[in-house]
């Protein structure tokens, strides 16, 4: 992992937030910097060694913000391994960028259509494929849920962030923490960064999804709140959001990874025991301090991670300067940038290239068939899709559509490589796109 994957991740104290809040020393641990942008490869690549041990050709996993996903379908590259990823079908639209690295990375990603079409699904959908081909297929479970050994398993994989924190820590300062915050979906990050403090004298703090608010009934809070109850599910007993009858609740989070019904059975143990502390995190301040974070650190958590920080900005002007608090920023937050840039309210320049999904291709082919007589048009139509996500990213990080090919609803025409391309009259772009059999001429119906 040291070759492949960045680790150990820096420690990287942010002296700006930490002079803006004035009161503890605020440190990030930077899983953002692990390959494939988040913690989930230190699990995967344990896992797929085993697979390899066990001698399977194929993997599968559930994904809900889409990191796992792609994590897992890094490690099946790496390892040569078939690959199958369940995705809620919500959770494919919000997150479209890492459907595009999944597919590329040559996994088959099955959108789930059953249910809340959410990470719950996934997982059930995950176990139905599971038990159906357990002899080649091996279940790559992304967070510390479900039946044993996984929630052990995980947290071991994981326990990497936690070893390496503890000891920079040491290094930098020459103690420990005051506080360890982390967001908490599952408990895969969670359980990684507090598995090395868990014997020493500090407090964890782990920060659930409040979506609209705990009142709201649209969140996904487990163990900070009065709305779960315990129960048995996807092989495993803990806090889930239920009913009387024990059917699943909705849930509801502006993060995808966070939307979870149930949460890791380890840590509802250290609820229960007091060991460990939950608060919840609207969407709303997660957004904020999502916005606070960027400006003042040029650092760009997931969402998911920003609930951490959440709760950390609460609590930091209330230590002394000589308190320490380590915040886990679990994966960065480019994958959100769809989200994002809706909840930032962006300008008409920027939202104009912040399109998904087919909408994004449909609104590139009623350019070019609105454009210019002699129009060059991408083989694939559909990697379209992938030049508005990078075009949409050079622009909010600080570049121009101008270096990247894009086709979008009347933005700029800039054209591809020429190897890229085919070049088309524009009475023949219609029939170019219906023959290629990826839409159906109906789509077209009214357009000149």
């Amino acid at each position: 992992m040291s070759t492949y994957s960045c680790r150990p991740t820096p420690l990287t104290f942010a002296e700006n937030l930490t002079s803006h809040f004035g009161g503890g020393r605020i440190y990030i641990k930077r899983e953002d910097l692990n390959h494939t942008g988040a913690h989930k490869a230190n699990n995967v690549m344990g896992q797929g060694l085993l697979v390899k041990r066990m001698g399977k050709s194929r993997v599968i996993a559930e994904t809900g913000a889409g990191q796992h996903g792609v994590a897992t379908a890094t490690m099946a590259a790496k390892f040569g391994l078939q690959c199958t990823i369940y995705m809620g079908e919500v959770d494919v639209e919000r997150q479209r960028p890492n459907v595009f690295w999944m597919e590329r990375l040559g996994a088959e990603v099955v959108p789930v259509r059953e249910g809340t079409r959410i990470l719950k699904d996934a997982i059930n959908e995950a176990f139905r494929d599971w038990v159906a081909n357990m002899d080649s297929t091996h279940y790559v479970l992304g967070t510390a849920c479900g039946p044993h050994p996984f929630p052990e398993m995980v947290c071991y994989f994981q326990s990497i962030i936690g070893q390496e924190a503890r000891r920079q820590i040491l290094e930098r300062e020459g103690k420990l923490p005051a506080r360890v915050y982390a967001c908490v979906g599952g408990g895969s990050n969670a359980m990684g960064i507090f598995s090395g403090f868990m014997d020493d004298p500090v407090q964890l703090v782990g920060v659930e999804a409040g979506g609209e608010g705990l009142d709201s009934g649209r969140h996904a809070v487990r163990l900070s709140s009065k709305d779960a109850s315990v129960g048995i599910a996807q092989g495993y007993k803990t806090y889930f959001l239920q009913d009387a009858d024990g059917q699943m609740k909705e849930t509801h989070s502006v993060a995808a990874g966070l939307d979870y019904v149930g949460v890791s059975p380890i840590l509802a143990h250290l609820k229960e025991t007091g060991r460990v502390r939950f608060e919840a995190a609207t969407d709303r301040e997660v957004v904020d301090a999502l916005a606070l974070t960027i400006r003042r650190e040029g650092l760009i958590p997931a969402l998911e991670s920003a609930h951490a920080f959440v709760q950390a900005f609460k609590e930091a002007p209330k230590l002394s300067r000589e308190d320490i608090l380590i915040i886990n920023q679990s994966g960065r937050g480019d994958k959100d940038i769809f989200t994002i840039a809706d909840a930032f309210a962006a300008d008409k320049d920027v939202t104009s290239y912040v399109v998904t999904g087919q909408d994004a291709e449909k609104a590139s082919v009623q350019y070019i068939i609105d454009g210019k007589q002699s129009m060059t048009v991408l083989k694939d139509v559909r990697t379209l899709v992938g030049d508005a996500i990078a075009a949409a990213v050079a622009y909010l990080t600080g570049g121009t559509p101008e270096q990247t090919n894009t086709y979008n609803n009347g933005a700029k025409d800039v054209p591809a490589k020429p190897s890229e391309v085919i070049a088309v009259d524009k009475a023949n772009v219609q029939s170019a796109i219906i023959d290629s059999g990826y839409w159906p001429a109906s789509d077209f119906t009214g357009l000149p």
